[in-house]
């Protein structure tokens, strides 16, 4: 999901920077000196205000802007840096600088893979061995197509929020357009407040807002949908990551005696949990993060290993699924797939960002490589387990060898490593709103979102509990939120933003369309045989 944000000012929704000002790299601001001085141990003066003279009060947790604000968490621990430009990414804090081609194909492994690989031997039992196969393959390149529309239409987004910039004599940056020329528009007089650079609900707010006249109502109610689709998405992974954790240390337990039911392990995994979770020196996440990644990556080498052993005939799997079970393969396949809201934080970061879409970029290649390692990783999954695949191959391997308890327990503990972040990103959604509507929670900040926080981990734990079924758990997330952010949105932004340019042609109606149906159907067969897996476990 999606993940890369600034440690100072966070604006809503995840996967955005602060906007740096190149001038004030060239000619700092009295405020800017004054900082500097303050990192090298100089007493800072205090502001005046309006030229008052008296100080400048502390700034509130959230403003007006309704932007997620860490400072009054955050602690100058290195004398001389800036943590104004650190950021949070799937891999923790981490010092913000321009990525390279490859740094930035690691961050996106590292962030497409994780929980959603394991299950997809899960989904070629659903799909049958041949059938799947072909179906992952498409759906990956679906999803990168998507992927494409969405950079595409925020480049023209970018060029349409310059062209008012200059309309109202406001712009002061650079044309980012990468040369290409701008066609004039009328502008509208109501947009959205959005962030710099766009992310993805910015981009899909814009596209509605410059959009025909019919549908520039809808531009902050589709940027609303956005988060909440991408909240609910967060929420989901920590769901599901109860039940996963839960489920592999129930195994490893049971193996020295230890027997209790898988109820009671989510339960024991609430304390870890929140303490991870109400972590607010955001540095200390870079050491869980870096820890879940070594984990991740040793898990899926050794399982993958246990996979390609003692393998029966091909005869003996099932090579097409049935019909009434490829809906849950969807919602498996789409849940793995989804990285949509990652793409335009990579290539915002990147020292030259159109390497990133490229036909041999960043994109391109490594989600090629995301699509093979899935295929494979389910293919071999099913070929070995068949049947008894479990929704996380992780289950599967032997109970009576250190090497596959070792893996159980990395990937466990990797996974529940790896709960804080998936949980900040959906905090710094939701308190704002929260706070903003709460007066004892402006009143005090810091301990009212302690407890928010601690809330929302119970949420998730007490839903945990209900579906302990992680495949249909699994399916039930990729079909009811995945599909829509990467299935649904972008063709719905390509059509609205081809529209507005004169350029709606019949091929272009077509592919979205059809792409649109397959989304709606996987979509609701998808979410209904989920649920219905899920309600035969009670």
């Amino acid at each position: 999901m999606p993940v890369a944000i600034s440690v100072e000012d966070y604006h809503a929704p995840p996967g955005m920077y602060r906007a740096v000002d190149p001038d004030a790299l060239t000619h700092p601001s009295p405020a800017h000196n004054r900082d500097a001085e303050a990192a090298n141990g100089v007493e800072k003066p205090a502001l005046d205000v309006a030229g008052c003279g008296s100080p400048a009060p502390e700034l509130p947790h959230v403003q007006g802007d309704m932007r997620y604000h860490t400072r009054h968490h955050h602690h100058r621990e290195r004398p001389g840096h800036d943590y104004a430009e650190d950021v949070i990414t799937v891999q923790g804090v981490q010092p913000h600088h321009k990525t390279s081609y490859a740094e930035t194909m690691m961050h996106l492994f590292k962030g497409n893979i994780g929980t959603g690989c394991y299950a997809m031997g899960d989904a070629f039992k659903n799909g049958g061995l041949v059938l799947a196969t072909v179906l992952t393959l498409f759906i990956g390149f679906v999803c990168v197509h998507c992927q494409h529309v969405l950079l595409n239409c925020a480049e023209l987004m970018q060029a349409r929020k310059l062209e008012q910039e200059r309309a109202n004599g406001t712009t002061n940056g650079t044309d980012g357009t990468n040369g290409k020329t701008v066609e004039k528009h009328p502008i509208p007089t109501m947009v959205p407040a959005v962030s710099e650079p766009l992310d993805f609900a910015d981009t899909v707010a814009l596209c509605f807002a410059y959009g025909p006249p019919s549908v520039r109502p809808w531009a902050q109610t589709m940027k609303n949908a956005v988060n909440i689709f991408i909240c609910v998405t967060q929420l989901g992974f920590c769901c599901i990551y109860f039940v996963f954790i839960s489920s592999n240390f129930k195994q490893i337990a049971d193996r020295y005696g230890l027997v209790l039911d898988v109820h009671l392990h989510m339960a024991l995994l609430v304390v870890p949990i929140v303490l991870t979770s109400i972590i607010t020196k955001l540095k200390f996440l870079s050491y869980c993060s870096l820890a879940a990644n070594v984990f991740m990556t040793l898990g899926i080498g050794i399982t993958f290993y246990y996979a390609s052993q003692d393998l029966p005939p091909l005869a003996e799997r099932h090579l097409v699924g049935r019909l009434e079970q490829l809906p849950l393969f969807y919602g498996t396949a789409i849940f793995a797939f989804e990285g949509i809201a990652l793409v335009l934080p990579l290539q915002n970061e990147m020292k030259h960002p159109a390497d990133f879409g490229k036909p041999c970029g960043v994109l391109n290649i490594g989600s090629t490589f995301i699509i093979l390692l899935f295929t494979s990783f389910g293919f071999a999954g099913y070929w070995r387990w068949g049947e008894a695949v479990q929704g996380s191959l992780t289950l599967n391997l032997p109970d009576n060898e250190i090497l596959a308890e070792s893996v159980k327990l990395m990937i466990a503990t990797g996974v529940l490593l790896g709960y804080a972040l998936q949980f900040f990103v959906a905090i710094m959604i939701m308190w704002p709103m929260v706070e903003s509507r709460s007066r004892l929670a402006q009143k005090h900040p810091v301990r009212c979102e302690m407890v928010f926080r601690i809330i929302m981990v119970l949420v998730t734990f007490l839903i945990a509990e209900c579906v302990p079924n992680l495949g249909a758990f699994i399916s039930l997330i990729g079909a009811f939120c995945s599909s829509s952010l990467a299935l649904m949105f972008p063709p719905l932004i390509e059509l609205i933003v081809a529209w507005t340019n004169g350029k709606l042609g019949l091929w272009l109606v077509v592919k979205n369309v059809i792409i649109l149906l397959l989304a709606f159907l996987g979509f609701a067969t998808g979410t209904y045989e989920s649920m219905s897996a899920l309600a035969k476990d009670f």
